[in-house]
């Protein structure tokens, strides 16, 4: 059949479960939980085309995830760290502008700078 994937996918109770989970949560990135939607219906028999379609992706990024859930299980899914420079800066408040150094206005109802 077209569109037939060769990384059949067959979930354990606990790795549905937890797919479940992160495919329900709201406060996860969008990408992860496309990334255990897409297990999930490769799970339950859908083709990478079917599950593209239904998702918005195209049919090479989900047999991209579903290869490196065969390849690696969770973990799988999740991002892999990325190469390139360091952070020089430390995120957060210590540089200008961050809110660390940012004033409050002298006198009530007052702009701290006078454009």
């Amino acid at each position: 059949m077209p569109g037939r994937s060769p990384n059949e996918i067959s979930l354990s109770d606990e790795d549905r479960a937890e797919l479940r989970h992160r495919a329900a949560c709201y406060t996860r990135p969008h990408r992860e939980v496309l990334r255990a939607k897409i297990v999930l219906m490769a799970a339950d028999g859908s083709t990478n085309t079917e599950i593209g379609e239904r998702l918005g992706m195209t049919r090479k990024s989900v047999g991209r995830w579903r290869k490196r859930f065969c390849e690696r299980g969770i973990e799988g899914i999740e991002d892999l760290k990325r190469t390139g420079r360091p952070r020089r800066f430390p995120p957060g408040g210590d540089r200008p502008g961050q809110g660390s150094r940012l004033r409050s206005p002298a006198r009530p109802g007052r702009p701290a700078l006078a454009l």
